[in-house]
């Protein structure tokens, strides 16, 4: 692993960032989250661009690259405070488990829309009794003939509402070990009884959080995706994606408030001194940069072990980098609102507009203390207290 990006990869972050610039958070990413409205121009440019489907194949219409460019495209974009929500869902999980599971004609159908952005699909694993406890998914899948009727719940889902499906984890019915045994199907978003019901958040951001409903939901017997009995192997195929995916948005976001603060401090002026000369000022945001920085190189190593194929590995890197990078990137935005002082609550800069945003970093796709739990288990060989 060579921590020297290649040429190709330095243009790739050079043409994302150009983008960025475009649909900045102040002026494109902003106002639209205040509204509620999802990013739509953005999330088409990107596509137009190939810069969304960069980790698919390109057979199917992708740029043939891996995790490590589709996270440094994250990166670079929500280093303007302009970072997609659901790249981390279509294109990185969606994406990477139809592309290594699914059937010729699923990846036919659905990777190149994914790929230009064309088409959504969203991520369906969260239930309300389960929590962080997989293994107690309810959802149920049973064969009905050729077809699979699927009866459940889920809750947490991103984007539901720009989604044309959802790639749901249910469990086969009759499985009765109490083991996680899932099984991934494709639902569109229009079949009959799949009900999505929006979720009121106290947060400002673009997209939209939705509970789902499935009421005896009959999908064909292609809508399973890969082996209903290999599905385990299947499912951390996309989970490991989506914790390198939200530690390199984290990491944008770190990067961004860090811009922003080093911009006033170098400007704002008291006593004929800029604050940013004042060691109270300086040494926190030296600090920032610095964990940020340190975040970062866990989160490339994650994204080159999984692009490696080492997928234990690329497990404890990708969890050790989602830890570490929410908590640079609130630590980060945090000190530069308090460098901006009674500026940085204003809605000129926006700064505290995204605290309810960057918050979500310690708590999804998995909460920080499952991450202790994992590291404690599996990097220390701790014994377990569940």
């Amino acid at each position: 692993m060579s921590f020297i990006e290649s040429d190709e990869q330095k243009a790739l972050r050079a043409a994302v960032s150009k983008l960025g610039e475009r649909f900045n958070y102040v002026d494109y990413v902003l106002p639209r989250s205040r509204r509620g409205e999802p990013l739509t121009e953005l999330w088409n440019e990107a596509g137009k661009l190939g810069f969304l489907g960069v980790n698919l194949p390109e057979e199917y219409g992708g740029g043939g690259a891996g995790i490590y460019e589709l996270a440094l495209v994250q990166e670079e974009l929500a280093a303007h405070g302009a970072g997609l929500l659901l790249v981390v869902v279509s294109p990185a999980i969606c994406g990477t488990i139809i592309g290594k599971y699914g059937t010729d004609e699923q990846k036919q159908q659905w990777l190149p829309g994914l790929a230009d952005g064309s088409k959504i699909m969203a991520f369906g694993i969260t239930e309300a009794d389960a929590g962080s406890n997989s293994h107690q998914i309810s959802t149920t899948a049973r064969r009905d003939g050729a077809d699979w009727i699927l009866t459940g719940s889920k809750i947490f889902i991103s984007g539901v509402d720009q989604a044309d499906a959802v790639l749901i984890v249910a469990r086969t019915e009759d499985h009765k070990t109490g083991k996680l045994k899932p099984a991934l199907f494709i639902v569109p978003t229009d079949t009959e009884n799949f009900v999505k019901t929006p979720m009121e958040m106290d947060i400002i951001e673009p997209d939209h959080q939705f509970t789902l409903f499935l009421d005896e939901v009959r999908v064909p017997g292609e809508a399973l995706v890969g082996s209903e009995d290999a599905a385990l192997m299947q499912l951390f195929a996309g989970l490991n994606p989506e914790r390198i995916l939200g530690a390199s948005m984290a990491i944008g976001v770190g990067r961004y408030a860090i811009e922003a603060a080093v911009k006033y401090a170098k400007e704002r002026t008291v006593w004929k001194t800029p604050i940013g000369a004042h060691q109270g000022v300086a040494h926190p945001l030296a600090q920032a940069k610095i964990e940020l920085e340190l975040a970062k190189v866990m989160m490339q190593k994650a994204a080159f072990l999984y692009d490696s194929g080492d997928d234990f590995g690329a497990a404890e890197a990708a969890n050790m980098a989602k830890y570490a990078a929410a908590e640079a990137s609130i630590k980060a935005l945090d000190q530069a609102i308090q460098t901006h002082g009674g500026a940085g609550l204003s809605k000129e800069y926006g700064l505290a507009a995204m605290l309810g945003a960057a918050r979500i970093a310690r708590v999804a796709p998995v909460s920080r203390e499952m991450i202790l739990n994992f590291v404690s288990q599996h990097s220390l060989g701790l014994p377990r207290s569940y």
